[in-house]
């Protein structure tokens, strides 16, 4: 059986493996044998969260220009496994570091890329990705026709599902050229940041927008992702007027969201923003003005003043978590 590489995804703030490695894993297994590539220490957790995941074999490789050059180097890792290897995919997560992965390494191999799947099978021709198109009003299966078929993967609209298996460790021995340390990281997120889950593959997101009225409101959207345990993010609104960072923009040309559940706060939901965060599986939305768009979409709709609902939304967590 021919193997699938999956480009195993880290929490930077522990090194444990994150659940999207988990769903590529699930998807892998439909293809071939998955192969996961970990990048630092593998840590007797983590080989057994990929083993319980169907991961038959581990690539293990401790070098700091994973640190340092963080895309470069795993594109040169993942180029090389190809190499040698002849995988029938790559699979990588569809986030910020992944999305970029994805397409220099399919551009090193001369082959195909296929972005922000929501699924991925095979067929008598080879892996098919399938895409969410027009708002998601179709589903899209799409094919590679030259060289190793690249995948981005949407990871939170899978579904991870264990499979056990003893996986194999190995070593992975690679010389880096010097082109990998042509871009180096130079900073960091504040450690508060570093903490919480990446926004593209996040199971909780809570979104906040003009009808926050200020900055200094916006912190809202903040506290509650936290008292969730999810990820802050923001409309292109919100974005323009320098409430929310850059990164954390959710929209078409920002960052696209499939969380378990996603938390609207003054986000009136223009189309732009909905393509991003419509296939979350659970929408609330809370606004005043009850014909904003977004509550097309939404699960639970609440009209009403964000500045008034989102407190009292607090407080109750707050009083759950202590009767726990």
């Amino acid at each position: 059986m021919r193997h699938v590489l999956v480009l195993v995804d880290r929490n930077p703030a522990d090194g444990s493996v994150c659940r999207s490695t988990c769903a590529l894993l699930t998807l892998a297994r439909r293809l071939g044998s998955p192969t996961a590539v970990l990048c630092g220490p593998p840590g007797a957790a983590g080989v057994a969260l990929l083993g319980r995941f169907g991961a038959a074999t581990i690539a293990t490789i401790t070098r700091s220009e994973l640190e340092e050059h963080p895309a470069a180097a795993r594109v040169e890792l993942l180029s090389h496994l190809v190499r040698r290897t002849a995988p029938v995919a790559v699979l990588v997560a569809s986030h910020r570091l992944g999305q970029e992965v994805a397409a220099r390494l399919a551009a090193r191999l001369g082959s195909g890329l296929i972005s922000d799947a929501v699924d991925v099978r095979t067929d008598a021709d080879g892996p098919v990705g399938v895409q969410a198109a027009l708002l998601g009003a179709y589903l899209v299966e799409s094919s590679v026709t030259r060289g190793v078929p690249v995948f981005t993967v949407r990871t939170d609209a899978v579904a991870p599902e264990a499979s056990p298996v003893e996986p194999a460790v190995e070593r992975v021995d690679i010389s880096f050229p010097p082109t990998v340390r042509a871009v180096r990281r130079i900073a960091r997120r504040p450690a508060g940041a570093e903490l919480r889950p990446v926004l593209a593959t996040a199971a909780v997101v809570v979104a906040g927008g003009r009808g926050l009225g200020s900055r200094q409101s916006f912190g809202l959207v903040g506290a509650l992702a936290e008292a969730l345990r999810g990820t802050a993010g923001g409309s292109h609104t919100a974005t323009e007027l320098g409430w929310c960072p850059r990164r954390d923009q959710i929209d078409q040309v920002g960052t696209i969201v499939h969380p378990r559940l996603y938390l609207a706060l003054g986000i009136s939901g223009s189309v732009r923003h909905r393509a991003a965060m419509q296939h979350a599986e659970t929408i609330v939305a809370i606004d005043r003005n009850p014909a904003a768009p977004i509550f097309d979409l939404a699960d639970l709709g609440v009209v009403g003043d964000v500045h008034r609902v989102v407190p009292e939304l607090l407080a109750e967590i707050s009083r759950r978590k202590a009767t726990r």
